[in-house]
């Protein structure tokens, strides 16, 4: 016998997206939006830059597992490593203030503390 998760019950409303690190579906206020600029993975927290983006929980934890799996070359369809040290340095900030500020990633109003890449 087969048998299969259920979906996830959600009483708020809103966009529901997949995290790439622990596969678990939530609201998309509760993750941060990742983008790929130059070859480099950078947090939109602001969900305010161009392009296809990837979701993953404001943890360390699901970035690393994302890395493990390969899961952001995957959802950017795009081959080879990418540099994900700013999402980390941004995640370790993200840590240190706790957890409430895990909240106000998704919303974003947690600043990406000047993480850019190239142009």
């Amino acid at each position: 016998m087969v048998h299969r998760q259920e979906p996830a019950v959600h009483h708020a409303t809103g966009p529901v997206r997949t995290c790439v690190g622990c596969r678990v579906k939530t609201m998309d206020s509760e993750l941060l939006r990742v983008v790929v600029e130059d070859g480099v993975l950078v947090p939109d927290a602001a969900r305010r830059r161009l392009g296809r983006g990837a979701w993953v929980h404001p943890d360390s934890h699901c970035l690393r597992a994302a890395e493990r799996r390969r899961a952001f070359p995957k959802a950017f369809r795009l081959r080879g490593p990418l540099d994900a040290t700013g999402v980390a340095e941004y995640l370790g900030r993200v840590e240190e203030r706790g957890d409430s500020a895990r909240h106000e990633v998704g919303r974003g109003e947690y600043d990406t503390g000047g993480v850019t890449s190239g142009g």
